[in-house]
């Protein structure tokens, strides 16, 4: 398999056997992701489409925050609410992320065509290396997004790779992770933040197999991918979500229009994104609602 394909997990990995109805799949964008999800499902939600009550919610990175929130019972006016309070009165901690070196340096990792799992053992190396804020320090960010800390009784799925073998890990309640570790490991972007230990293993983002990971929403008839980026390392969104039609179902995508984008900036992992995302979020889903509701109502 091709670096830039993503193996395909189905839903036998997770349940045991196909499931029907409603799926969200929330994927990754950095703080800015969170924020951007946060406003666009209230915006939606005002709307009168409430994604919240899916039957599973798949979260990868920034989405596996949102997932979790959402899971969990937080109102969305809440979490809008809470991205738009100022730095000094949350948990955030700025960072230096620089778009062009990261790009570079996964471009130079690709050069020889690697299979995706050895790609992502190279990944996994990269962020094992690397000189990072300590665990414990980016534990308490997490904490600090997920006022709600205990596994929800509804099905959520937090996905993370193994920084060592490339293996993708796919964590729910039964996983026996703590949520707060799960949801640190999707978020650990590789080079930024340190891998979350787990037993004996290091875990990393999920967004290292791929933005969303939409293939574990395989089974249910109703599907719906938020996205703050179309393509990432997996490939495209728009492959998974052909792989979910084949497979008979409806399917609606919503990606960062033009507006949102520019609210990300250069760097998505900037704390100062959050207000401007969350507003643009918001305002994008007037424009995605009608294409939503074809699917989810």
């Amino acid at each position: 398999m091709r670096a830039g394909r993503v193996e395909r997990a189905g839903p036998r990995l997770l349940f045991g056997k196909a499931r029907v109805g409603k799926a969200l799949v929330l994927g990754g964008g950095g703080v800015a992701g969170v924020a951007w999800e946060t406003g666009l499902l209230l915006g939606l939600a005002d709307a009168g489409v409430d994604l919240t009550d899916a039957d599973l919610v798949v979260g990868t990175s920034a989405g596996s925050v949102v997932a979790t929130q959402i899971t969990t019972g937080i109102p969305l006016a809440e979490l809008y609410e809470g991205q738009l309070r100022p730095l000094d009165q949350t948990t955030e901690m700025a960072v230096e992320f620089d778009t062009d070196a990261f790009v570079t340096t996964l471009f130079e990792l690709l050069a020889d065509e690697p299979d995706p799992v050895e790609l992502r053992r190279r990944i996994g190396a990269l962020a094992l290396a690397a000189t990072t804020p300590t665990e414990a320090e980016r534990r308490a960010v997490i904490a600090g997004r997920l006022p709600v800390q205990d596994w929800p009784d509804r099905p959520l799925v937090v996905t993370a790779v193994d920084a060592a073998t490339g293996e993708f890990v796919a964590l729910d309640r039964s996983s026996g992770v703590d949520l707060v570790s799960a949801v640190g490991a999707s978020c650990a972007v590789p080079g930024v933040w340190p891998p979350v230990t787990v037993g004996d293993r290091r875990l990393v983002d999920g967004g290292v197999r791929s933005m969303v990971n939409a293939d574990l929403a395989a089974g249910h008839q109703r599907v719906v991918v938020v996205a703050p980026f179309s393509v990432g390392l997996g490939g495209s969104v728009d492959d998974e979500v052909a792989a979910l039609r084949d497979e008979g179902a409806s399917v609606a995508v919503v990606t960062a229009d033009r507006a949102s984008t520019l609210a990300f900036g250069t760097n998505p992992l900037d704390p100062a994104t959050r207000v401007p995302s969350a507003e643009a979020g918001r305002a994008q889903a007037a424009s995605v609602v009608e294409m939503v509701a074809e699917v989810w109502v």
